[in-house]
């Protein structure tokens, strides 16, 4: 439930492809509330480690990167130490790399105060894998999104074929079934849905249909934005 005044809160979770980052963009467009993109934290920690030589079962060490993580998100953008890397963290190796660093509590830990503190008036629209359960659990609507692995790896294979990349379905769809039974796993903020979280299969849903479900479903309470 809401708390005081603070800014309402629509907490999107779901597993890796299943069009919940796309959802969540888009509903907090629809309601002009701000946005946050966790997984892009969890990407940029793999990153930063990548690119330092630091090993991603390397946990204390993944931590000190989470704690001290320079980023910023402004117009669209993701920059990391002060340079643009909106294109570098969406690569499927940093993708593979953000799963693998966020089994760690250390590093769940050093960002979840920096996750909630995007909870900032009119409202936000969070998107994760953990944000109904563990970083806004009194968000006002959760909504679990989800869809079937072979239509995840689908979407996912024609997003990196229009940008150019070499990529196979069947590859595409294997790693979509380890990340899975690695973010269900992990003994930090499991992939779960959120006791009260509505679950929504887009296995057979447009994207637009999908987004429409949200907003009609956040407008159906009839909150606004905290004074």
């Amino acid at each position: 439930m809401r708390q005081g005044t603070l800014p309402p809160v629509i907490a999107i979770d779901g597993p890796a492809a299943s069009g919940k980052g796309t959802v969540a963009e888009s509903v907090a467009r629809a309601l002009a509330f701000r946005y946050l993109d966790s997984g892009s934290l969890y990407r940029l920690v793999a990153l930063k480690a990548l690119d330092t030589g630091v090993t991603l079962d390397d946990e204390a060490r993944l931590g000190t990167l989470a704690e001290a993580l320079n980023a910023s998100f402004e117009d669209g953008r993701i920059r990391l130490d002060g340079v643009d890397v909106t294109d570098a963290v969406r690569s499927e190796p940093v993708g593979a790399g953000a799963s693998r660093v966020a089994v760690y509590p250390g590093v769940r830990t050093a960002l979840l105060s920096r996750q909630r503190a995007f909870r900032r008036p009119p409202g936000l629209v969070a998107d994760g894998r953990d944000m109904g359960t563990i970083v806004f659990p009194d968000a006002e609507l959760k909504i679990y999104i989800t869809a079937s692995a072979e239509e995840r790896a689908k979407r996912r294979y024609k997003q990196l074929i229009d940008k150019g990349n070499s990529v196979t379905l069947d590859s595409l769809l294997r790693d979509i079934r380890e990340r899975d039974a690695r973010d269900s796993a992990r003994v930090a903020a499991p992939l779960k849905p959120a006791a009260d979280a509505i679950v929504l299969d887009t296995t057979d849903m447009t994207i637009e249909a999908s987004i429409a479900y949200v907003v009609q479903r956040y407008r159906a309470l009839g909150l606004s934005g905290a004074c």
